[in-house]
């Protein structure tokens, strides 16, 4: 329905019921575990898939229409493959958000020259690397990523299936030999909520050309979970439940 047919209030009042259906997990989790302050520079991993694309669309309404205050930048690494980032450059010049390409060699290295028979392990390393490098050489302080809660989940379960070990990431991380904070604003939200506002908002999503695709141990677990869901619907929430409720993840130290 078109918003004069609505009327102006009418039609803010939707558009703000239909934030609220991800902004309000998404406030919850950077108030507790104090993710952002004010006058930080916001590194974001922009990787163009429908997980960082919600984090950058997320962040932008809560620089345009929160009392957070914080300027971000998109990081797009180019990993060596073909892949065109411009439906990604036009989305934030269309939102005046400032982009950032960053040249590497990370897909030969991984794929062509080093061949490891984990070759996530060693990709994931490297883009780490690459993403705080360029963090700190734009000025910024933080770091945020666009893992939800289904990735929280799986986290846990390849550790303790793989490593024997229960443990996740943490929502905010201080790194004390980069002094920059990783941050993941949307820890609360499931991957059903941030694929729904990928498509709700016609978010760029790229291609994803890396020859692992759909072929990692955490694909296996990501059916696992599918799995679970399917006869537990709430099993992501009552995980993060348990996780918080044993200390798990408590708001980091204040790195000052």
């Amino acid at each position: 329905m078109a918003e004069k047919e609505l009327g102006p209030q009418n039609a803010h009042k939707i558009k703000r019921s239909y934030r609220k259906w991800f902004l309000t997990k998404v406030k919850r989790a950077v108030y507790r575990y104090r993710m952002i302050a004010p006058g930080d520079r916001i590194a974001v991993g922009a990787s163009g898939g429908k997980d960082s694309s919600a984090l950058l669309y997320i962040l932008w309404v809560l620089k345009h229409y929160s009392t957070l205050t914080f300027d971000f930048h998109a990081v797009f690494l180019d990993l060596g493959w073909p892949v065109d980032p411009e439906p990604l450059a036009v989305f934030c010049q269309e939102h005046g958000i400032a982009f950032h390409v960053e040249p590497t060699q990370i897909g030969p290295i991984v794929f062509t020259y080093r061949q490891e028979a984990n070759p996530c392990a060693l990709c994931a390393h490297l883009r780490r690397g690459a993403l705080h490098k360029v963090a700190k050489r734009l000025g910024c302080n933080k770091v945020a990523l666009g893992h939800h809660l289904d990735d929280l989940l799986e986290t846990f379960l390849l550790n303790w299936l793989y490593t024997g070990r229960f443990s996740t990431f943490q929502p905010a991380t201080y790194l004390t030999r980069s002094g920059l904070t990783v941050i993941r604003p949307l820890v609360y939200l499931p991957a059903a909520t941030v694929a729904g506002l990928a498509r709700a908002e016609s978010l760029p999503v790229l291609t994803n050309p890396c020859p692992a695709a759909g072929k990692t141990k955490r694909h296996e677990v990501r059916a696992v979970v599918n799995f679970l869901a399917e006869r537990y619907p709430y099993v992501r929430e009552r995980f993060l439940a348990a996780l918080e409720g044993a200390d798990w993840l408590e708001p980091p130290c204040d790195p000052e």
